[in-house]
Parts: structure tokens; sequence; C-alpha cells
């Protein structure tokens, strides 16, 4: 076995330690932490908006009225022009029997008040001879009944024609074309969009308000278009929803002449009621909500151009129908807050201002 002198061996273990240090100080180098960069904030300023609180609705586009129109003489159908779908301007035709057997009674109705009335005035020249009172009586009686049965004709010929009531619009076809009908038996469905109506349940705090507060406007927007178009009351149901304690509410517009709307689309209804106070409102990334539930916003002290410190300040909130919170004490206008993140931040930290993806 080879041994080493003692002093080389103690000069040896001293290279060894130092070299082992040496490796232990640059590994401690390497992984050391990095020294922490000052956080980088979104704010945004705090302003007062216009005071208004907006409420939307979903409803339903309903017919002011929808009818079945029936005959009210029994018969052929020979002319259905309309199809479903389509228009119909008031007065225009929406069917019609076959009028032959109808002209027919109305001429031989015609025919019959003829001849009674030249007995009439037969037994005018000679009452008090040939004639008594009694036979003039009679024959008088005959022409009445006669012009009833003329007027009743004449009535069966109008009532062989069906005419739209209302600019309407085509809803069904409830029979074909050529068949036969009885009086009475619905032949069509018609829709009165001359009104376009619109049906929501509105809770009791705005039916109290619709009609009477001057304050609260109401407008309707469709899938097919951006415009929004006012609405007005037209009726309203007395009674409650059996859930959720709403109030049906009817409200009505004239027809857009750009876009159809027809019976069951869906509407979007806004209701706008002026407060007159202004108020601010934030993204609701901005709040910081406490394990108490508190709510508080961290508000950027400015320190330099570009720096400064976050200071939470607790605030008082309400949510509104646009996805952001309304804060109704605590800030003022003018002031900055962090926009999203004020979770992460603690009271005093110092941050630096967002102010591009180059920063």
């Amino acid at each position: 076995m080879i041994s080493l002198p003692r002093v080389a061996g103690r000069h040896a273990l001293t290279h060894l330690g130092l070299a082992a240090l040496a490796t232990t100080v640059a590994l401690g180098a390497f992984i050391a932490p990095a020294r922490a960069e000052t956080p980088v904030v979104k704010l945004t300023e705090v302003t007062a908006g216009a005071g208004e609180l907006r409420r939307a609705f979903f409803g339903k586009v309903v017919a002011r009225e929808t009818v079945d129109l029936a005959f009210q003489v029994g018969g052929q159908v020979v002319e259905f022009p309309v199809e479903e779908g389509a228009s119909v301007p008031e007065g225009g035709l929406v069917a019609r029997m076959d009028l032959e057997p109808f002209q027919l009674a109305l001429d031989e109705a015609e025919a019959r008040a003829a001849q009674v009335t030249r007995t009439l005035e037969r037994y005018q020249k000679l009452v008090g001879s040939a004639v008594t009172e009694t036979n003039l009586e009679d024959a008088q009686t005959q022409v009445d009944l006669a012009n009833i049965a003329q007027q009743d004709a004449e009535r069966s010929l109008r009532n062989a024609t069906l005419q739209a009531p209302f600019d309407a619009i085509v809803a069904a076809r409830l029979v074909p074309n050529f068949s036969t009908v009885n009086a009475g038996t619905p032949v069509v469905r018609l829709h009165d969009m001359s009104d376009l109506r619109i049906e929501i349940d509105v809770p009791e705090t705005l039916f109290q308000r619709a009609g009477q507060d001057p304050d609260l406007t109401l407008t309707a927007q469709f899938p097919a278009s951006e415009r929004t178009f006012p609405l007005e009351i037209r009726e309203f149901n007395a009674e409650t929803a059996e859930v959720g304690q709403t109030y049906r509410l009817t409200l009505g517009m004239a027809a857009p002449e750009d876009i159809t709307v027809l019976p069951g689309a869906s509407a979007k209804v806004n209701a706008v009621l002026n407060t007159g106070a202004s108020r601010i409102e934030l993204p609701a990334s901005a709040i910081v909500i406490e394990n108490d539930r508190s709510t508080s916003v961290m508000v950027f002290e400015p320190a330099g151009a570009e720096t400064g410190t976050v200071t939470a300040t607790p605030v008082e909130i309400t949510p509104t129908d646009r996805g952001t919170v309304a804060v109704t004490a605590g800030l003022e206008p003018g002031q900055e807050v962090v926009a999203i993140g004020g979770d992460q931040l603690a009271d005093g930290t110092q941050v630096r201002r967002f102010t591009g993806f180059g920063d």
C-alpha cells in the first residue's frame, strides 16, 4: 500500500475543501432569486356618468288582434289568393265562394218583389170596388216580405266574399281552395299588425312607475336590427303571475318599415329611469372583496410620472345590468384605481402604471 506524507495529505484536503466551497458559492450565485420588480398595473380613471338606472327585459312580439275569419254563408270556395306569411291590406280580398247560387237567389227575390209590388199597385186602384181593405193590407204585407227576402239575398251575396278587416298578416290557411264549407267554419287566421305589441313581465316596483313616471323611457330592439324603437304602454294585466310576483305589461309601437317582425319573435326591452343624480361606474374586476364581504378598491397615489403607491379604499357598490358596478360611496371623480388584479396587491404597495405592451 502506498501512503502519502502527512503534509502532502493535509494540502490535498485543503485543496478539496476550497474546491467544494467554490462550487457551493457558484451554485448559490446561480440559484439566487432575482430582485423583485415593481408591479405594473392597469389603471382606470373614476368618472361620474349620467344618473340613470337601466333594466333589460326579454319579451315576445304579439299581434294587436288575431282573428279566424269565416264565411257567414255556406258554399264552395273558388278563390283563395292569400298565402301564409303574406300581408293583406285592409279591404283586400281574402277568399270568395262561388257566387252563382247567391246571384240566382237574389234574382229570384227581386222578381218576387217586383211581382208583389205590381199586385199592390193594382189593388190600390181597385180598392172600394172589387178589392177590400183587407186584400189591400195583405198585398202590402207581401211587398214588405218580398223586400226583406231581397235584402237577405243581397246580404248573402256580399257575405260570399271575405275581405281583410284590417291591415293583416296571414297566419294560416285553415281550409284548402275549392273546398265546400259551412257557415261559420274558419277558413283563414289573420294577425292585426297595424300596431306592434310586445309583452314583458316586470317587477312590482317598475310596474308602479310605468305610465306614471315621465323620467322612465322604454325602447325595443329586435335581433334583425341594431336600431332601437320607442315604446308606449298599451295595457297591463292587473293580476300578478303565480311565479315571481311579476305583472304582464303590453307595450306598443308602430310597425317598422325596414324589417319584418312577426308574432312570436323575441324582443329586448330596455327600461331607463333618469334619477337626476350622477353616479360612478367601475368594471367588476376593480372591486376587491374581503373575507368579511366588505368591498374596496386600490386607489393609485402618484409619486412620479409613471410610479406611485396604491391605497386600499373601502367603497359601497350596487350591481348594474351592464356587468359593471355602481359606486355609491367612497370615491370621487378624477381618482385613478387599479382596474384588474387589485386583490393581488397590498395596501401601500409601490406600483408602476401600465402604458403599453412595450412597457
